[in-house]
Parts: structure tokens; sequence; C-alpha cells
């Protein structure tokens, strides 16, 4: 048996998949298995696993049902007590599994949810993410939600799970379509501590095709309707909820929706906000979109994060 089960859906990425496999195969922990879930990719995508030959690789054709599903699908599939995900257009360093190895057995059994700080890549650059905690070593436990202000602790490219985390707070809700890694991060964040590491052992590539980049990417109000019990008696939870719903009401505003941007609005508790964030929600979609453009090309070049957050 393995000791990590990689499990990487996949839907037309021919552009990447290469690399993203390679960047598995390169690790210097070389127990695992590679589980690649192709959720019925209309391009090269097969041609490109195929061109690989290594027992650890075991490849799935299957219809397409979306990625909560593939990644779902993959876990069923898993030999493995630790399982990891890696999108298809992402890719790890080559210690990553190293440095997972390394943490689990310093922090299991009482731990079983790990990660590792990303890098991101966009058509212009490549920057560190930034967080909202402070570092104070190189490896330590961290509450998902004091951590996740910014950058969540808990990226889908650069996390490890032991098995039983899915068995105690679920797997990929496949209602959820644009945000069903975030809405199970919520639900494993409820559940566990993170054992983050500060080094960057994986890198965020940005495709500019992935149905998560336009304006259509939403953390559902079905997902919100979801902890609308839970959110009352905790405070983390409600401010984490916030600032999506902070992040939902102005893409609503640019996409000129009123009413999910009301729905958002309304719910948020005004103290879980800046007073940046407070200021940008009442600004007219004009301005938004002028300060969209002058925020993403800063972030492109790594001179700041994304308005949304």
């Amino acid at each position: 048996m393995p000791f990590f089960s990689v499990v990487i859906p996949l839907y037309n990425k021919e552009r990447f998949i290469s690399q993203t496999l390679q960047s598995v195969l390169a690790q210097t922990f070389d127990d695992f298995e590679i589980i690649i879930v192709n959720d019925g990719s209309t391009d090269a995508s097969e041609q490109k696993v195929n061109a690989f030959d290594d027992p650890r690789i075991r490849y799935y054709l299957r219809e397409n049902k979306g990625v909560a599903a593939a990644r779902n699908f993959g876990i069923t599939l898993s030999n493995a007590d630790y399982i990891a995900f890696l999108d298809s257009d992402d890719y790890w360093y080559p210690d990553f599994l190293q440095t997972m190895h390394r943490n689990i057995g310093r922090y299991a059994p009482g731990h079983k949810v790990f990660s590792s700080a990303i890098e991101i890549e966009t058509a212009k650059n490549v920057f560190p993410a930034d967080y909202s905690i402070e570092q104070t070593g190189y490896c330590e436990v961290v509450d998902f939600f004091d951590a996740s202000s910014k950058e969540a602790v808990i990226w889908t490219s650069a996390a490890v799970f032991h098995k039983s985390v899915f068995e105690q707070s679920g797997v990929f809700d496949t209602n959820v379509k644009f945000a069903e890694d975030t809405d199970l991060w919520i639900r494993v964040g409820l559940d566990f501590k993170v054992v983050f590491d500060w080094k960057i052992l994986a890198r965020y590539v940005y495709d500019g095709k992935s149905v998560s980049r336009g304006q259509q990417y939403f953390f559902e109000e079905s997902s919100f309707a979801k902890y609308a019990e839970a959110e009352k008696t905790n405070p983390k939870l409600k401010k984490f909820l916030d600032l999506n719903r902070f992040s939902v009401a102005i893409k609503s505003k640019l996409a000129g929706d009123k009413k999910n941007f009301r729905k958002c609005y309304d719910a948020i508790d005004f103290k879980n906000l800046n007073v940046k964030k407070r200021i940008l929600l009442h600004l007219t979609r004009f301005q938004l979109q002028v300060l969209v453009k002058i925020k993403t090309l800063l972030a492109e070049n790594g001179l700041g994060s994304s308005v949304f957050k």
C-alpha cells in the first residue's frame, strides 16, 4: 500500500498536464500512486497522459460530471491513508511529498490535515501568496479561519488529508459548481486544525480558460445557506463567510446583478470588514471596473492581491 494517493482531476488541460504529472514523478519521496480521473476531456489530454510509462499511474476516463465528482471518484479509488489533490494545471516542487511525510511523522496521529505555502504564476510574473497570519516558525498548527482571511491555508493543490477526514467532514459537494473546494475546506476547518508549512512547495498556475477565473466565480447562495445556523454561534466562521459575501457582492455589482448584490450586502456584519472593503461596497459599477483593471495589473506583477480578498 502506498503512503500517498495523488488524485489529479483532468479536463481539457493538454497544455499543462505533462508538466503537472512530471512534477509528481520527480518527487524525492516516491512511495505514492497517481490516480488520474479524466472528466470527459475533448482535447489531447489523454494522449499527453499516455505518453508517460510509470506503474504508479492509474488512469480512468469517465463522462463529464464536474471536478467535484472527479475528485470524489479518486478518493474512492485511493489505496493510501493519506490523499493529496493536484489540479492538472498546477505543479509541485520536488520536496512537496517529502515535507508532508516529515510533518505527518511529527504531528500525526493528533493532526490529520497538512498543507504548505504556495506561489502564484500569472501571465507576467510569479509571486508568493499572502497569508493573514504571522510566521513564528517553519511549520505550525493553525486555525483555518484565523489563517485564511487572505489566501486560504488549505489550497487544493498543496494539501494532504488523512482519509478519515473525508469520513468526518464529507467530500466535495457535486451541487456546488464554482467553489466546491472552499465549501469543503470550511467543513474541514470546522472539524480539524491545519499543520501549515511555510515553505513554498507548490505553484498555482493561472489558466485564463478555467471556469473559476471569470466573473462567474461565485461562492453560491446554497453554500452560504449550509452554514446559516453554524455562523450564528461561530464568529470565526461568520467572518470568513462575510469575506466571501463581500467578494460575491463586488462581483455581482460588476455584473450588474443587483439582486445578488443586495442579498450578500444585507447578510454582512460590517464589523468583519475593514474600512477599505466597506468603501468598495459603496462604489459605483464604473468605479469598480476601473479599480479592478488597476488591481488586476498590480496583482499580475506581484504588487497586490485581488480586490476581492
